[in-house]
């Protein structure tokens, strides 16, 4: 797990491209805002596949080999661009890279969910969690540095804190894929992810709940994903171009630092209740967040919109798959670790194309009111679904 909490450290670091998109495809490249969510929407296309070959390999040949293959090819796709600069060939090479790193992103899931109990992966996601955002603390203030002065360096630093990341996890992280003795003997225990027998579609047969779940959560996913699309773009709105890129760095650094120092006491306060009520509540404070930007013109009005949906993440965060997880049975960690973030990443897929489209229509105002309007209706169907659970299995702190 500390090796896990490491790298991801380093990978938070290094993410310098996607925070930044929008603004490289508009100021860059010249992309109109439509085009810019057009793009972005096809990009989050791109993983899809990825995800989807990247689980079957990772329960069939194990977690390493699918993670070190996928991430250097990967990160071998932002050396391309930085080399390409501006060239309008870099959204080829983006493309091509979002969907290596879909390879990835179910092994990562299943080695964190092969080391780890019911009884300590709270805790465990929420180490990692943090990693990703003391990286991350750091990633975007030199980014948003970066952008005006040397861009080609978004890639290239994103490149080789992939890298880095890559080498930490294959150096340090023996395979954990579950040996074919302990997928028998967990089908002897009444663990909600105790392995099952048959095939990946009986799996899920079995789990309509979950599934139904990871739709609502969707929701929370188009909201969220404004604040990489229509987030920077309010700021360069209120603060100017170049003073916004600067705001919009700081905003997300802000991000990362009320996570790093408000994770343990969240986790802590939400540990003694329900984990869907808690998920729920996520819901209400997205919406408190981004409703605020509807009339937000001032730095201090967008630093407390940011505590509040940043408060919402955190929750959101650290109860979504650690419920998810804890429902995933031990035989399919890496297919369903590609099918669960289809599912529940499909809003925020098509995030930056819906943002797009109400902005370039009715506004950025409009666009925040909407958003907030999606995250209440993913509230109330996961408190709904609270209170169903509540009555067919009885109370549950656990996730379980």
């Amino acid at each position: 797990m500390y090796v896990l909490f490491f790298a991801t450290i380093v990978n938070g670091m290094g993410i310098f491209v996607y925070p930044f998109l929008a603004l490289f495809l508009t100021q860059k490249l010249n992309y109109s805002v439509a085009q810019a969510g057009l793009f972005m929407f096809i990009a989050s296309l791109a993983y899809i596949p990825g995800t989807f070959i990247g689980g079957k390999l990772t329960d069939q040949v194990g977690r390493r080999l699918v993670l070190f293959v996928s991430q250097t090819i990967a990160s071998g796709m932002f050396l391309v661009c930085g080399i390409l600069g501006t060239s309008n060939l870099v959204p080829f090479f983006i493309l091509l890279n979002l969907f290596f790193d879909g390879f990835a992103d179910p092994a990562r899931q299943a080695i964190q969910t092969d080391i780890t109990t019911p009884e300590n992966r709270q805790s465990s996601f929420a180490l990692t969690y943090l990693g990703h955002n003391l990286g991350y603390s750091v990633g975007p203030v030199v980014a948003g540095f970066l952008f005006y002065r040397a861009s080609q360096w978004l890639f290239f630093g994103n490149a080789l804190m992939g890298f880095l990341s890559v080498l930490l996890n294959i150096a340090l992280i023996p395979e954990t894929k579950p040996t074919k003795e302990q997928l028998e003997e967990s089908l002897k225990t009444d663990r909600t992810d105790k392995a099952v027998e048959g095939t990946l579609l009986m799996a899920l047969k079995e789990r309509s709940g979950l599934i139904a779940f990871a739709l609502l959560i969707s929701l929370y996913g188009l909201a969220y994903g404004q604040t990489l699309f229509s987030l920077p773009l309010s700021a360069v709105a209120v603060f100017g171009e170049e003073r916004g890129a600067g705001v919009f760095g700081k905003l997300m650094s802000l991000n990362a630092l009320l996570v790093i120092f408000l994770n343990a006491p969240v986790v802590s306060l939400t540990r003694r209740f329900r984990t869907l009520a808690n998920v729920a509540f996520a819901g209400l404070l997205y919406t408190a967040g981004f409703a605020g930007f509807f009339i937000a013109r001032t730095l201090p009005f967008f630093y407390l919109c940011t505590l509040l949906w940043t408060l919402g993440e955190i929750v959101d965060a650290v109860n979504t798959w650690y419920y998810i997880a804890n429902h995933t049975p031990m035989s399919h960690r890496g297919r369903f670790g590609g099918i669960f973030p289809f599912i529940t990443g499909s809003g925020r897929a098509i995030a930056p194309y819906f943002g797009g489209q109400i902005i370039q229509r009715f506004g950025l105002g409009v666009l925040w009111l909407v958003t907030s309007a999606i995250t209440t209706g993913g509230a109330l169907g996961i408190r709904l679904l609270d209170r169903g659970r509540q009555g067919n299995d009885g109370e549950d702190n656990s996730g379980a």
